[in-house]
């Protein structure tokens, strides 16, 4: 299908039932699919960001345990968000959801805005984060798209196309959206892409900005993590302790980009968490 097409009727209604039927029958459970609660969805959206459902599935529960509402998250220390975030990866994304949660305080009285355009400039949150949040909390046909959506997209509309840019799936998603019941549609879209994948080789490598993840064993995201987690343990700690346990050639580097990001401080010779 070339970009300039649109959907005619049967295309659009063939479309949306293969997507609903199969969501009718198979579609996954998630505990942040039962709730609209703003900040239980702000929660799952970040988790969600680079990493698989099942990984997030009990760690959300967890998180919402712990941190129930935007004040108790704002008020926490940082070293205790990240102890339970342990697990997880890309330990930047507590340190935005901590910080987002602050603001949410202090500029928004501890309600979160129903505007993409407001809340795109919260810690952590670009334009598709903000046009989900906006869709699975407060139910807005807003127009987004993540892995699986992509997918979906190209596999029923570019299959015999290579490097598909996302700006040619857009129009697709913006004349598919259901106005009156965007969340469910976009969990159908998803649930149908994960399928996909599955069933086929991957779609996404049709797209232009498909990236595969890079390797995480001996990488700096694993020596980053291994700081942390070190970190919510010891409090405090030298350089030379640190060099003792994990002792590698790019430590020193690795902890001015922790401390530049506030994730961990340095006073004298000591580290710990921001």
């Amino acid at each position: 299908m070339q970009k300039q097409n649109k959907l005619n009727k049967e295309q659009l209604n063939s479309f949306k039932t293969t997507i609903w039927d199969y969501f009718h029958a198979f579609g996954r459970s998630f505990a942040w699919r039962e709730t609209t609660n703003p900040y239980h969805v702000v929660v799952s959206e970040i988790m969600l960001q680079q990493t698989q459902t099942y990984r997030v599935d009990d760690k959300y529960q967890i998180f919402i345990e712990k941190f129930p509402n935007f004040s108790v998250l704002a008020q926490a220390p940082l070293r205790d968000v990240l102890t339970v975030w342990q697990g997880l990866g890309y330990n930047r994304r507590a340190l935005f959801l901590h910080k987002l949660a602050q603001k949410v305080i202090t500029e928004y009285d501890g309600i979160l805005p129903d505007n993409p355009e407001l809340l795109i400039n919260l810690p952590g949150i670009g334009k598709a984060t903000a046009a989900s949040i906006c869709a699975f909390a407060f139910n807005q046909p807003t127009i987004f798209i993540e892995t699986n959506i992509r997918a979906v997209f190209i596999h029923f509309f570019f299959l015999n196309q290579e490097k598909v840019h996302d700006n040619e799936i857009f129009p697709l998603i913006e004349q598919t959206i259901e106005q009156k019941n965007a969340r469910q549609w976009y969990y159908a879209l998803m649930d149908y892409g994960v399928m996909l994948k599955k069933k086929f080789p991957n779609p996404s490598r049709k797209s232009k900005h498909h990236l595969k993840q890079s390797k995480f064993e001996g990488s700096d995201r694993q020596i980053r993590g291994m700081i942390l987690k070190i970190l919510t343990v010891q409090p405090v700690i030298t350089y030379q302790e640190l060099n003792d346990m994990i002792q590698d050639d790019r430590m020193q580097f690795i902890l001015q980009d922790l401390c530049r990001e506030e994730l961990i401080k340095k006073k004298a010779n000591l580290f710990s968490i921001y």
